[in-house]
This record gives C-alpha cells, sequence and structure tokens, in this order.
C-alpha cells in the first residue's frame, strides 16, 4: 500500500534545494513521469502473461517478504538519491517484485483472460484517466484532500486488520481501499506538479502513481473476483 511515511516523503521533496540546471520543462517533466509510470505498468502486464507459472513456482512466503524488502530498499533509494538513474533504479526495485506479487493475485482469480481480471483492468484504466483530467481540471479541489486522504488511509488500514477477523468486513475494505486510491491518483497528479520540475522528481512522482494504480487494481480484483 501507499507507505503512511508518504506524507514526509513528498514534504522533504518540496524542501529540495534544485539548481537551475536541473530544472526541465513541464513537457519533458510529464513526459519522463508518464513514461516511467507505462513502463512499471507494463512490466507488471508481461508478468501477469506468466502468472499460472510464477504462481506455481513461487512460494508465497517467500514472495511476501522478498517483495516487502526490495520494495523498502527500492523507496530509501529513490527518497534518498537526487539522481533520475538511481531513483528508476529504485523505481524497478519496486515495481517488478509488486509485479510478481500481482502476478500471483491474477493467477488465484484465474489468469490474465478471466473476467475479473479484465474488469478490474478496464475499470483501473477508466478510473485512472478520469482522476488524471479531474487533477488537470479541478487543481484546487485535490489541494485540499491531502490531510483527509492521509487519514483515511490510516482508518483503511485498521479496517483491513478488522476484516481478517470479522467476517462481511472484507468487501467493505475493497470497495473503501479503491475509493481512496482512486482519489490518490489525482492527489498524487496534481501533487507532482508541484515540485520543482527536475527528472528526478519526474521519477519521484511516477513511483507514487505507479503504487496507486497498482493498488488500484488489486483492490478492484478483489471486488470483481467476489461478484464473478
Amino acid at each position: 500500500m501507499d507507505g503512511l511515511s508518504s506524507k514526509s516523503v513528498r514534504a522533504e521533496r518540496l524542501k529540495r534545494v534544485v539548481s537551475e540546471d536541473k530544472i526541465i520543462s513541464t513537457r519533458v517533466y510529464n513526459l519522463i513521469m508518464g513514461g516511467v509510470v507505462l513502463y512499471g505498468l507494463v512490466m507488471n502486464v508481461i508478468l501477469c502473461s506468466f502468472s499460472d507459472q510464477l504462481a506455481a513456482t513461487i512460494n508465497p512466503i517467500v514472495m511476501l517478504i522478498g517483495y516487502i524488502v526490495l520494495s523498502i530498499v527500492g523507496l530509501i533509494i529513490s527518497r534518498k538519491s537526487q539522481n533520475a538513474i538511481i531513483s528508476f533504479l529504485g523505481y524497478n526495485l519496486i515495481c517488478l517484485p509488486l509485479g510478481v506479487v500481482i502476478s500471483v493475485m491474477v493467477s488465484f482469480y484465474g489468469g490474465i483472460d478471466a473476467k475479473p481480471v479484465q474488469m478490474a483492468f478496464i475499470y483501473t484504466v477508466g478510473i485512472t484517466l478520469i482522476m488524471i483530467l479531474a487533477a488537470v481540471a479541478f487543481p484546487k479541489l485535490f489541494e485540499k484532500l491531502g490531510k483527509a486522504l492521509f487519514i483515511a488511509l490510516i482508518a483503511i488500514a485498521i479496517v483491513g486488520v478488522l476484516s481478517m477477523f470479522i467476517q462481511g468486513m472484507a468487501y467493505l475494505y475493497s470497495l473503501l481501499g479503491a475509493g481512496l486510491f482512486s482519489l490518490y491518483v489525482g492527489y498524487d497528479v496534481y501533487r507532482s506538479q508541484q515540485f520543482a520540475k527536475t527528472a528526478d522528481n519526474a521519477v519521484d512522482c511516477a513511483i507514487d502513481i505507479y503504487m496507486d494504480i497498482a493498488n488500484l487494481f488489486l483492490f478492484l480484483l478483489r471486488i470483481f473476483g467476489r461478484n464473478d
């Protein structure tokens, strides 16, 4: 999930002192950011095409531990670095292990051709595009959502824990999670435009947006999987 430390990471990014020679145009900045996000999603789709093989060969516990460790390392690398190439390396340590986790989840719900998986993919694409357009059209709206989303993230994390013990809460947890990360897509797109326009910040912002989209897909997958 989008870590609770993301708020402090974004605040730190705003305070960075950036030399003029590192500033790039807004167009190039957004192209880099969009390209990095797209790269991560395409890699995830490729991994999902091998979902059955990955699910059959990878131990779930080893997979989960590996994902957590590599993601933490990737986040540290991208957070500490102000070099776009190094931050991109950190990004790969996040998106590739998460892609394996997503691939195993896809296998659990029937594979890449299964209806729940396809519906989750279609809705993820549609919601992402809508929220990007909304962030561009209504920046003032998303400017006010930061604290509310952070509180909602904590609340949903609590609901997620309770859903493991209380029957019937898992579906509510999935609905709330999908709604939250839909808003986070728009919020992080808005926030990406507030930072200094550097290649490194473009990669760092891409990590935020990628994580939002990946989490949105996983929550939608649970929803459509249950309905199916």
